[in-house]
């Protein structure tokens, strides 16, 4: 039977209900028990359906209908607002600073949605009470970061959909720092760990994140964190604004640490050689410790130059470096009268060992050798302020300790010194020097030494070498050893010291010396040639000399007291006079004899014109006297804390020394010698002095006579020599607060130059070698910089140098300036970005300037630009650069010079 009338039967059916509850409610009995609050509280949040910590009953789960999850670990999470499971979405919202960890993935944002169902995320940004976007999300797996305005991903394929992502990637060279390239997609596509690809993206230096002031745009590119980015069509924008500098296809290296590559040239014109690549090349890291770059330089007219550099370090043991650098000069061209080829060389060699790698032991080497006219006729302008060195100089050496008593020092050296002027060279090929510690016989080693027996002591020494003397166009030469002498000179001093009288310090001794050579020079007079005849005789000789000496000295303190009230409180002089007496007898016995074209007795030594020369054929008998001078002022402290007055040096030195030679028949006082220096100006101005002082007149043709000058009409010491040095160096932190001294291993930006044998300042200029790694790094270091225009008032930083030296000659009545001269340098930051420097002299005696120079830099934030000019001169030129600082794109660049 079938009904239509459903609610007749669902009324009948709730009717019959009733009356069956109100038939059973009498049989009901209530128990006596009294109601209690329940203290177990039921928590608010449902249980996470993501923690793996949940047991479920398998039997009322079909496997075969739910996907398994592939999650290895648990997901944390945390908002500050909320955080919200909808069952009905079977999703997790976190809203405000929101945060997700899981394994090495982590996700922050300002809002978050989790679905735990497919293991995905969707994190991006939310607005603040103005409306501005803020809380952009910040993806992190690994070591790869990205900052983009949204991102989604998935747990189990660790897969990402990113947009307007941001990524910072650090590259470069190790030694020299990382900088940092900033990757910009507005679609990225995450692959897997370690690839991305990219859609509509920007590579950058540039610290404006935001609006940077350039960026290579490319359309399409695979991105691999770390190591790379390929990509396809890339042009190079500028404020926006793109130029003509593209490319149908890039590649982008991002390793951090060494890598092989290519080094791009600087292409430029120059107008005797014509148009020209420079520093082009190629970087090899061998190893670990070891790397070697290859760069060189070609000329449309024939020129051409390659240079080699190999640094090399190995941490607590050794470090160094070695540069060769050659060059072909052709002039003109071939079939001219003008035409000429020549070639220059160079090289370098630095080395160093760690104290730690060997206590007993030590290895170090700097050579600095070549054409004396390379860095005067070199293509390369970085090598302009060492045009002004006159000097190269080079030594190797090997030395060992053997701590047993007695110690034994051992050398073994070869140096170099070459004057690029003159073109002559001396060396020393090599030199061996030993010397034992000194022993006293009479006195315990670990006692106190008392009296003059037991300050009785011996030392020996032994110095031997081989030593030549040549012209740069013998150097490597087959002749080269023709002229060598070899000598050694064993030396065994004695001496001993006490007290007298408590105040006289007195020290006597002696020494004994034996030479050795291996030729003589035997001399005779040829009647037939009318000349004398100097003959070579080979073989080992040798001579013996010894000589007795005693001194005695004291030290005098003397304090002129000016009163506590007084700025200058008191001032301090303290002299030590000393005086000394020598004695060596003569050698004639080492002297012989021949007749001369008038038949008179010649006395010559064979010994004469070897290395170590010949002995005394006179007696020495001779006293010397010398004072030393130190004067110092105690001066009230500035700082009213300060408990004790401040001592500021007058004269750091002060020495007076002159001689009288007993067995002279004349000229018995030897000329009174001056010589001091001090620093004044808070130690910002260093005076050094000396001058000689003949108490002798001269004759007409400028010979030293017999004659008190004063007797002779002069005044009581004749002026015969003088020399003042005098160096001044101030910047803008003299007048301000002191800062902490800088670190003494800080990177010296005229490295190069120093290294070159020229000076560490800039007085001669600094070298224009823009592409240096290191300069690329200081200006890299200088990220993050406040460099926004200041209020008016601010203090400018600015230095300035100053050195001035004169050489007076007047021995002979000459009355000149040997030389006499002023150097100066400063800089100046004239705004945060604006740089202008400058570097001359003036040669008063030659009276012309010097090297000048005139720097001018201003900072383009990610660009830097150089314009460096010697406005007159031989080394007349000027130099232009602008480039990115970056290292990573330091290719991008444009420079112009002339010769």
């Amino acid at each position: 039977m079938q009904s239509n009338k459903h609610y007749l039967l669902f009324l009948l059916l709730l009717f019959i209900g009733t009356l069956f509850g109100v038939a059973q409610e009498d049989q009901i009995v209530p128990l006596p028990i009294k109601a209690q609050e329940d203290s177990i509280v039921a928590p608010i949040l449902m249980v996470n359906p993501l923690s793996n910590n949940v047991v479920k009953d398998s039997a009322n789960i079909d496997s075969s209908a739910v996907k398994q999850s592939v999650l290895l670990d648990k997901i944390k999470y945390k908002a500050k607002d909320y955080v919200k499971l909808s069952q009905k979405d079977q999703k997790i919202y976190l809203y405000n600073e929101a945060e997700i960890y899981y394994q090495d993935t982590e996700l922050k944002a300002g809002i978050i949605i989790m679905d735990y169902v497919k293991n995905e995320v969707y994190a991006g940004r939310i607005k603040d009470s103005v409306g501005n976007y803020t809380q952009l999300p910040y993806f992190k797996q690994g070591d790869n970061e990205v900052r983009p305005d949204s991102i989604r991903f998935n747990f189990d394929t660790e897969k990402a959909l990113i947009w307007n992502s941001r990524t910072e990637q650090q590259a470069g060279l190790d030694q020299l720092g990382s900088d940092a390239m900033k990757v910009y997609a507005e679609i990225t596509k995450k692959e897997n760990d370690s690839v991305y690809f990219l859609h509509e993206g920007k590579l950058t230096t540039s610290q404006d994140t935001i609006n940077p002031d350039y960026y290579i745009r490319i359309r399409k590119a695979k991105f691999v964190p770390k190591k790379k980015v390929i990509a396809g069509f890339s042009n190079l924008y500028i404020a926006d604004v793109p130029t003509p500098i593209a490319l149908p296809f890039a590649y982008f290296p991002l390793t951090v640490g060494r890598t092989a590559g290519l080094m791009m040239p600087t292409f430029g014109n120059d107008p005797d050689r014509g148009y020209f690549l420079q520093d082009g090349g190629y970087y090899f890291p061998i190893s670990d410790y070891v790397d070697l770059t290859l760069t060189g330089d070609l000329y449309t007219n024939g020129s051409y130059g390659f240079r080699t550099q190999s640094v090399y370090s190995k941490r607590y043991r050794y470090r160094g470096n070695v540069n060769f650098r050659y060059e072909n000069l052709v002039n003109s061209q071939k079939g001219f009268s003008d035409y000429s080829r020549s070639t220059i060389y160079n090289v370098q060699i630095s080395h160093s060992q760690d104290t730690k790698a060997s206590p007993n032991s030590r290895f170090s080497a700097s050579v600095n050798l070549g054409s004396s006219s390379y860095y005067q006729n070199s293509l390369l302008q970085r090598n302009l302020p060492n045009t002004q060195n006159n000097t190269l100089s080079s030594s190797i050496s090997y030395s060992k300790t053997f701590p047993a008593y007695p110690s034994v020092n051992m050398s073994l050296t070869a140096t170099h010194s070459q004057n690029t002027n003159t073109e002559n060279i001396e060396m020393t090929l090599p030199t061996f020097q030993a010397s034992m510690e000194r022993i006293f016989p009479f006195a315990k080693r670990d006692g106190i030494k008392k009296g003059a027996l037991q300050n009785i002591n011996f030392q020996y020494d032994v110095n031997a070498r081989n030593s030549l003397s040549i012209t740069e166009d013998q150097f490597f030469q087959s002749g080269m050893f023709e002229n060598a002498r070899v000598g050694a000179r064993h030396r065994l001093p004695i001496s001993t010291n006490f007290k007298v009288a408590k105040f006289f310090s007195v020290s006597m001794g002696g020494s004994y010396e034996d030479v050795w050579t291996l030729e003589t020079f035997a001399q005779r007079y040829d009647a037939e040639a009318g000349a004398v005849v100097r003959d070579t005789v080979s073989g080992f000789d040798r001579y013996n000399k010894y000589n007795l000496s005693a001194s005695i000295g004291t030290t005098l303190y003397g304090t002129f007291e000016f009163g506590e009230d007084k700025k200058i409180q008191a001032i301090r002089h303290v002299m030590r006079p000393s005086l000394s007496y020598g004695y060596a007898p003569s050698f004639e016995q080492f002297y012989d004899e021949y007749l001369d074209a008038n038949g008179e007795v010649v006395q010559y030594s064979r010994f004469t014109g070897t290395l170590n020369g010949a002995p005394s054929l006179s007696r020495s008998n001779s006293l010397s006297f010398s004072l030393a001078n130190t004067l110092e002022a105690k001066v009230r402290d500035k700082d009213s804390t300060a408990l004790k007055p401040k001592k500021v040096p007058l004269l750091s030195n002060f020495n007076v020394s002159t001689g009288y030679n007993l067995e002279a028949d004349s000229l018995k006082l030897s000329p009174l010698s001056v010589n001091g220096g001090t620093n004044i100006l808070n130690n910002k101005m260093s005076v050094n002095f000396s001058a000689g002082l003949d108490p002798y007149a001269i004759d007409n043709n400028g010979r030293r006579i017999n004659t008190w000058n004063i007797d002779n009409g002069g005044s009581l010491l004749r002026l015969t020599r003088a020399n003042i040095n005098v160096g001044y160096s101030i910047d803008s932190k003299t007048f301000g607060k002191k800062e902490d001294d800088k670190d003494e291993d800080e990177e010296n930006p005229y490295d190069y130059v120093a290294q070159s044998g020229g000076r560490t300042d800039d007085l001669f200029g600094q070298a224009d070698n823009f592409n240096d790694p290191r300069r690329q790094e200081e200006e890299q270091n200088k990220k993050g910089e406040d460099v926004e225009n200041p209020i008016y008032g601010t203090k400018i930083p600015w230095d300035f140098r100053l050195a001035y030296s004169a050489t007076y000659s007047n021995s002979s009545r000459q009355d000149e300036f040997s030389s006499h001269s002023l150097m100066f340098s400063g800089n100046i930051e004239l705004s945060p970005r604006w740089k202008i420097g400058g570097s001359s002299g003036y040669d008063f005696k030659n009276n012309g300037f010097t090297l000048t120079q005139l720097r001018f830099e201003r900072d383009l934030k990610s660009f830097t630009m150089r314009f460096n000019w010697s406005p007159f001169g031989k080394y007349e030129r000027w130099y232009f650069f602008i480039g990115i600082k970056s290292s990573i794109l330091s290719d991008l660049k444009w420079e112009n010079r002339s010769q």
